[in-house]
């Protein structure tokens, strides 16, 4: 290790495994941890500390001394720069076996659980190509490379369609190629892009809110069909109809379009007022023989494949038979829930969203689903003393909360309610272990499913079912 003024260098350090967000980890000479970014796991490089902590070291590479035998060519023009796909330049097979490994490790160091079985990860039969819906932003500030910004030179038009620079809000990567979603997407974007600019449309001045075009949707179920979202800072009546015509007759596959003028502070789409253009304004999927309503407020998975295999595999975890009675924790659009009650007698769905519960309503009338029902609100404020009692026992709970996990009240009622088995669906293996140690004096966690859903990125999810002792 070396010093230079504040700068401490760390030499030839060995990254020897992959942390929390996808950061390489490795180790000192003195055995201290070193968090490293802009590496992979089995490179040798010399890191600059940017934050010295008492137990370990955050740092970024400066040189790549011996390059990891797991690494790969990354496919993308823009990786490095876009803040996605930051494992494309490690191979996919040691994505899942670092994405196992994590999981893993926090049931048994956060959770204090040691036995319990550990299934092979179930990997995406896609590695690129496979979200179904994207969005992109647009901006008059594009983001200029070191190159452009030292050479002084005008390089004209700075108006861009892409995604936000990491740290940079103000900034937007004028995106010529993405590989998550299948094509048509890049040639619609690049489509509109190249027409906005030669007509003239003004694309959203970011730090001045204003402007005309804001922002760019693309949604798609497995049918090939196709919803687009404008969302304009402004009316301009002409310009608006005629980029949607443009649009609409050069991509045949689009069955709707959809818009909204938003000037408010943010690109929330939840609180717009939502105006078809053409088409019904929504998308039918189909999962199973499940049929589900996608409007362009609607969370849906964005790995359509992978969804269906975490679908299947919580239901066969879940073991639902026809005299049980099935809770299901934030529930959103309720598609775990229709999945159950074609098995189950009886599902009670619950949701903080209103527009979620009213889309499950909508989704179990559409598939002929009687025997469910979904409720609306905080679920520590819902899932009380007062509901157990009104409601009938359950035989078995599902639960998939947001990152954070579920709130301690929460896991308290669950223990009150005591239901036979617990499956837990998790997006963040963390807050999920965190969960499983406050029950694991009721319950034994019996196995866990790591489920790929977003390949060449560090997130995983994870199935855990737990078992009344």
């Amino acid at each position: 290790m070396s010093k230079k003024k504040k700068n401490i260098i760390l030499e030839n350090i060995k990254l020897i495994s992959a942390g929390a967000k996808g950061v390489a980890v490795g180790k000192t000479e003195e055995g201290k941890t070193v968090l490293v970014t802009g590496a992979v796991p089995g490179d040798i490089v010399n890191a600059r500390v940017k934050k010295a902590k008492s137990k370990y070291y955050e740092a970024e590479v400066l040189e790549i001394l011996e390059k990891s035998p797991y690494r790969v060519e990354p496919k993308c023009i823009h990786f490095g720069v876009c803040g996605g796909c930051k494992w494309q330049n490690l191979s996919y097979e040691k994505q899942l076996d670092f994405k196992q490994e994590e999981v893993y490790n926090n049931i048994k160091r956060i959770g204090g659980i040691e036995n319990f079985e550990t299934l092979p990860i179930l990997g995406s039969e896609e590695e690129y190509f496979y979200r179904n819906k994207m969005e992109f932003s647009f901006s008059n500030a594009r983001w200029l490379t070191q190159f452009e910004i030292s050479s002084e030179e005008n390089f004209g038009n700075k108006d861009a369609l892409g995604f936000h620079i990491p740290g940079m809000w103000s900034k937007i990567l004028d995106l010529k190629e993405c590989f998550l979603q299948e094509e048509p997407s890049n040639e619609m974007r690049l489509a509109v892009r190249d027409y906005a600019i030669k007509n003239g449309l003004e694309f959203y001045d970011v730090k001045n809110q204003e402007g005309f075009l804001r922002t760019f949707m693309l949604r798609q179920n497995s049918k090939g069909e196709w919803m687009v979202l404008f969302q304009l800072y402004r009316e301009e009546k002409e310009n608006r109809e005629n980029l949607f015509n443009f649009v609409l007759e050069k991509f045949p596959q689009i069955k709707t379009l959809v818009f909204a003028i938003n000037s408010k502070g943010n690109d929330s789409v939840y609180d717009l007022d939502i105006q078809t253009y053409f088409g019904e304004g929504f998308l039918y999927e189909e999962m199973d023989g499940l049929q589900f309503k996608i409007g362009p407020k609607s969370f849906f998975q964005t790995n359509y494949k992978q969804a269906l295999n975490l679908y299947r595999k919580t239901l066969e975890f879940a073991g639902i038979t026809e005299n049980d009675v099935v809770y299901d924790l934030y529930t959103g659009t309720g598609t775990i829930a229709q999945y159950i009650a074609k098995k189950a007698k009886y599902v009670i769905g619950i949701e903080s969203v209103q527009e979620a519960i009213d889309a499950a309503k909508e989704h179990a009338k559409l598939n002929g689903l009687e025997n469910c029902e979904f409720h609306c609100g905080d679920m520590k404020d819902v899932f009380t003393e007062e509901f157990l009692a009104n409601h009938p026992k359950a035989d078995v709970l599902v639960t998939d909360p947001p990152r954070d996990g579920m709130h301690q009240k929460v896991v308290e009622q669950i223990l009150k309610l005591a239901p036979k088995k617990i499956v837990y669906v998790s997006c963040n293996s963390a807050t999920q272990a965190r969960d499983l140690a406050l029950m694991k004096d009721d319950y034994d966690l019996v196995k866990i499913l790591p489920v790929d859903m977003f390949p060449q990125t560090h997130h995983v999810e994870n199935i855990a079912l737990l078992i009344k002792k």
